[in-house]
């Protein structure tokens, strides 16, 4: 038995209140969503004077907000085509490039070889 008491000894916890004492909890969705209004919609946002909408984890924008030149969009569209295709063009390119630097490589080290071959040939004859 210790000297001055049991050194470990918890105080008792009261017991836990009820969580909710509301019984919304026990409503359906549709319900709940009518009296609290859950119903947020699709979240949008204004930039520049046209109006987005986050629809399918991409932003549209809203039909009839667009405020820009349709003419614009589409030659945008057009030099975003033209880059993509000079891109790969170039993409296509550098690929000829490297093939044809790694030939010129591998011949460039065959001809080293055989040249230390006749070297070595020559020198031996002597």
């Amino acid at each position: 038995m210790p000297l001055f008491g049991n050194t470990f000894s918890p105080k008792k916890t009261p017991p836990r209140k009820c969580a909710s004492l509301s019984n919304l909890h026990l409503l359906d969705r549709s319900t709940r969503e009518i009296e609290l209004g859950l119903e947020y919609g699709t979240p949008t946002m204004n930039l520049a004077g046209q109006s987005l909408k986050f629809e399918n984890g991409q932003w549209v924008a809203e039909s009839g907000s667009f405020t820009g030149d349709h003419r614009e969009m589409q030659r945008l569209r057009r030099r975003n085509q033209q880059l993509e295709e000079e891109n790969n063009l170039l993409r296509l390119k550098v690929d000829i490039l490297l093939d044809m630097l790694s030939e010129t490589t591998a011949e460039s080290h065959l001809m080293e070889k055989e040249l230390e071959e006749l070297k070595t040939r020559s020198r031996r004859r002597k």
